[in-house]
């Protein structure tokens, strides 16, 4: 009997790969030959489609199958799960959302599937249920994203532009190679986030470019809990804050550079607004507290040295800062892309006329 062999080229967020398969069985998972640094998580295909955590079937509550959803059991979440045929399924789902859609209206079915799945944006499951609720009459739906809601909200209210807009705009690898004396990491570049994409991802070039700004000269600060959050060869100085205070290091930047005559005020005057609202609560006029070097340190656990130190040497030339969408997924979560928008606004670079400044938040590339 013949073994037939056949290759099937196929995308996924985490990479491009030819499948092999082996008798209509995945026998082996290899990376696009152009892609420079695959991911491994491609080759979890070969056991993940006959693993047995997989599920193979529709499974519905056993109360809830019970009771039709009309009475409420007391056993969510410690319930067990009956595994029904496709059709059972689909009749009961038509049923229950016929019955919403009539007794309480279209606007009581909330669209609220999320996630990326595997399968690429035609199959993204989020795309399809709402494509599918839109046919059945409409649907409530979510506003913003859990990706990076704060900063979404936040980013047209400083910038005056759409937060997605923002990826098209976003300094690219050559110029930051070139042109980038420092860039300051906050919440790190981990490379193992730059593996997935939603959509997909061809090439993975981060570690390349990252490696080419290195060959340039381009220096690097990690301003993460995790020294990992940075890649090795980067040589970055690590500065391990306290999660979630961010904003006071910005603030404590802010200050250093107000204090010591090395903030732009020409560019503040000519490009921004609002500064002369801000200003008195940086130095402390507005409440009795200087947002100093100290002030920042008691919250961010950087040594108030080293707070000032890396405000003046992001004045010494182009300096970038790339904020990983982690920062906006806490409390107050949208300050940091504030006040990360001051700071860049506001460092004056004392030996070039030609400022380079830019802020970049987590696109493909950047890890959040």
């Amino acid at each position: 009997m013949s073994t037939k062999i056949r290759q099937v080229p196929t995308l996924t967020h985490w990479g491009a790969y030819n499948i092999e398969v082996t008798d209509g069985e995945i026998t082996a998972v290899r990376p696009f030959e152009d892609d420079p640094s695959p991911s491994a998580i491609g080759h979890s295909f070969v056991d993940a489609l006959d693993h047995r955590s997989r599920i193979r079937q529709p499974a519905i509550r056993k109360s809830w199958l019970e009771r039709g959803g009309k009475k409420k059991s007391g056993r969510r979440g410690s319930d067990t799960f009956i595994n029904v045929s496709w059709d059972e399924a689909m009749d009961l789902v038509a049923n229950e959302l016929d019955r919403v859609r009539i007794q309480y209206g279209n606007e009581a079915i909330f669209g609220g599937s999320y996630g990326w799945s595997s399968a690429g944006r035609f199959h993204h499951g989020q795309s399809q249920i709402h494509r599918f609720l839109n046919q059945l009459g409409g649907y409530t739906f979510a506003k913003t994203s859990y990706s990076f809601a704060a900063a979404e909200v936040i980013i047209p209210h400083v910038f005056g532009c759409n937060f997605r807009d923002m990826f098209s705009s976003l300094t690219v690898w050559p110029v930051i190679a070139e042109h980038t004396d420092l860039v300051v990491m906050l919440g790190g570049m981990a490379l193992k986030n730059s593996q997935i994409n939603g959509g997909g991802i061809g090439r993975h070039d981060t570690e390349f470019w990252l490696r080419r700004c290195k060959s340039s000269a381009t220096e690097f600060v990690n301003v993460s809990p995790l020294r990992t959050d940075s890649a090795d060869f980067l040589q970055a100085d690590w500065l391990p804050i306290r999660p979630n205070t961010d904003t006071a290091l910005l603030l404590g930047i802010a200050h250093t550079l107000w204090a010591n005559n090395l903030y732009d005020i020409d560019f503040i005057e000519r490009y921004c607004v609002g500064f002369e609202r801000f200003l008195p609560y940086l130095t402390g006029e507005s409440d009795n507290c200087a947002k100093n070097a100290e002030w920042a340190s008691s919250i961010c656990a950087i040594p108030a040295e080293l707070i000032r130190k890396l405000a003046f040497r992001m004045t010494k030339g182009r300096t970038l800062l790339s904020l990983a969408w982690s920062l906006q997924r806490a409390d107050h979560g949208e300050q940091p892309y504030w006040m990360a928008a001051v700071v860049a606004a506001s460092i004056s670079i004392a030996t070039s006329p030609r400022m380079a400044r830019s802020i970049s938040g987590r696109c493909a590339r950047f890890s959040f």
